[in-house]
């Protein structure tokens, strides 16, 4: 029964795909959170992907709730955000679904949202918790670099950036990118006067996670 559970899993999520195979959505979520946060984060980081890694995703990331069915049209989620975050019970198994049939979501913490999403997090995987990953996993090993591990964007608390996952069977499911800020790094150079070198840093680190996120 798990198997045939498993196969219908993947069945539904490789139908919602077609048509769909390399877009990205924002996924808004409940609970007061800016989910909209840095809004020329993805779209810099798509134009990045598409110049650079040989994507070809819409320009324009679509917003899907965390409830909807339409999240099984993107194999890459991304979710943003400073504060609260609250996911209701049909979400948290809207969300478990999505991710075991072959989904991949990447929460980048924008400063302060990780309390938050740890506790929602347990509703959408009671039996597994964040796990560090090592400067060694795959993800730092795409198209570009990264032997230490997560690049540090911003600086908030004098704390390492961190980079935890959620697995299943040995595959990345999820990615939570704390104390780094990367997203701030894909917005527009206006927005945070950023130097150069370290915009080109986090755009690099986000596409990694978007060539992973597509080839896992």
């Amino acid at each position: 029964m798990k198997l045939l559970t498993k196969h219908l899993l993947f069945l539904t999520f490789f139908v919602m795909t077609i048509g769909h195979a390399q877009d990205v959505a924002v996924l808004k979520y409940g609970g007061g959170g800016d989910w909209y946060s840095n809004p020329t984060a993805l779209p810099n980081l798509i134009a990045f992907c598409n110049a650079n890694i040989g994507t070809k995703i819409n320009p324009e990331p679509q917003t899907v709730e965390a409830g909807s069915i339409s999240i099984f049209r993107y194999p890459y989620l991304h979710m943003t955000g400073h504060g609260n975050v609250f996911f209701t019970e049909e979400e948290a198994l809207n969300l478990r679904t999505y991710l075991l049939s072959g989904g991949f979501l990447h929460v980048d913490d924008n400063y302060g949202m990780e309390p938050y999403l740890v506790s929602q997090l347990e509703k959408v995987f009671p039996e597994k918790q964040l796990e560090e990953l090592g400067a060694d996993h795959p993800i730092f090993n795409q198209q570009y670099k990264f032997p230490n591990g997560l690049p540090k964007i911003h600086e908030h608390d004098g704390k390492r950036p961190q980079a935890l996952g959620i697995f299943d069977q040995g595959r990345l499911l999820l990615l939570f990118t704390f104390e780094s800020d990367l997203g701030d790094g894909w917005e527009d150079p206006s927005v945070h006067n950023d130097p150069e070198e370290v915009r080109l840093k986090a755009l690099q680190m986000g596409a990694n996670i978007v060539e992973y996120a597509f080839k896992s």
